[in-house]
């Protein structure tokens, strides 16, 4: 079958150094924080153009370093879509802030700067846009509403690694990017692994004694600090991975542009992705008419692996039912879950695969 994604493609043809990238940092035992992990922070930093990355344990320890870093805290409101992963808004809960979950557009399925502005209180104090399936969101509109009212915004970039908006890198927009390094990611570590970029000085040093236990010099507690430090060997072997990331980015945009192109089914919606905008296609979402599920099947049953990418909306989710939303207050969000279906997309498919997708997808009839 063909997997819906299948990271044991990259790892054979790259095993050589993988294992030898592992076994530099066992030879000098620098397993936790130390110099394979500062080396890939000034690499990936070089690679966005900013002066600053922390490397963490996590992206969602990312997001709640960033946040903290710009005072976010109890009492405050913190603006996120509500079509997004789940650790977005975890992000904002672990400062002890609310998160406000905004609409996404029925077109680009990424924030909707209208359904922002609508939601903005007294208690506002940022907003996070999610750079969702890799296909940036619409930073110009969402950044004028921010200076309109005073509010930092944050991007979260976990599936968007090298992705443009107007010629500028993902994670170099707002006032801090935050990356997710998972397994699967455009760019990932072999476990857990995250980043934080930023241009100004004094979100880096916050951040670098938060992850750090508190303390600049051991023993020495500054703040209330946490164990986010991203481990040597993730940032050994997200070194050699970042050497791939052009080649896999041009792979990923060579595939999603034949899915745009070529599948031509009226079952089948397609994500429209903004002249201004180059994404890098983490994830290829569609929404199915009626029941994906049946899509589903009927790919599996051509040995053809897809799968659903957050059925449920985060402003649904039990773990927010304090919060009070209900059905009807996020629709388009609403409607992407109740019909999305992710297709297989990752670097090392081949053409034949690549078009094998297209023609069953065309081939669908419900």
């Amino acid at each position: 079958m063909l997997k819906r994604i299948d990271l044991t493609r990259d790892y054979k043809k790259h095993e050589v150094e993988y294992l030898q990238a592992i076994k530099n940092v066992c030879e000098e035992t620098a397993f936790s924080g130390g110099k394979y992990a500062d080396k890939f922070d000034k690499e990936f930093a070089d690679y966005l153009g900013v002066p600053y990355v922390q490397g963490v344990n996590n992206g969602t320890s990312a997001l709640h370093c960033a946040l903290a870093a710009l005072g976010i805290g109890p009492g405050d409101e913190v603006i996120v879509p509500a079509n997004t992963y789940i650790a977005t808004a975890w992000g904002v809960t672990y400062t002890g802030a609310t998160p406000v979950f905004a609409d996404c557009t029925a077109d680009i399925w990424e924030i909707d700067p209208a359904s922002v502005e609508k939601k903005i209180t007294p208690k506002t104090k940022a907003i996070i846009g999610v750079h969702l399936y890799g296909q940036p969101f619409e930073f110009g509109e969402i950044k004028k509403i921010a200076d309109r009212y005073g509010l930092f915004v944050v991007e979260d970039c976990a599936q968007a690694h090298g992705a443009l908006y107007e010629g500028k890198m993902v994670g170099t927009l707002g006032d801090l990017g935050c990356f997710s390094f998972y397994p699967g990611k455009n760019l990932y570590a072999f476990g857990e692994g995250g980043a934080v970029s930023t241009k100004e000085k004094k979100y880096d040093e916050y951040i670098n004694v938060m992850k750090n236990q508190g303390c600049n010099i051991r023993y020495y507690h500054e703040m209330i600090g946490y164990n986010y430090r991203l481990e040597g060997m993730q940032g050994a072997v997200l070194s050699v991975s970042l050497s791939y990331l052009p080649e896999w980015t041009k792979r990923r945009r060579e595939i999603g542009e034949r899915y745009m192109r070529e599948i031509n089914n009226p079952l089948i919606t397609l994500q429209r992705h903004p002249e201004n905008t180059s994404p890098v296609f983490h994830l290829f979402e569609v929404k199915a008419a009626g029941d994906p599920e049946k899509l589903v099947k009927y790919m599996a049953d051509n040995d053809i692996e897809c799968n659903r990418h957050y059925p449920v909306p985060c402003h649904l989710q039990k773990a927010y039912a304090d919060l009070g939303y209900k059905k009807g207050d996020c629709p388009n969000a609403e409607d992407l879950a109740a019909h999305c279906v992710t297709l297989p997309l990752f670097p090392e498919m081949t053409d034949e695969e690549v078009s094998l997708v297209i023609d069953k997808v065309n081939a669908y009839r419900g």
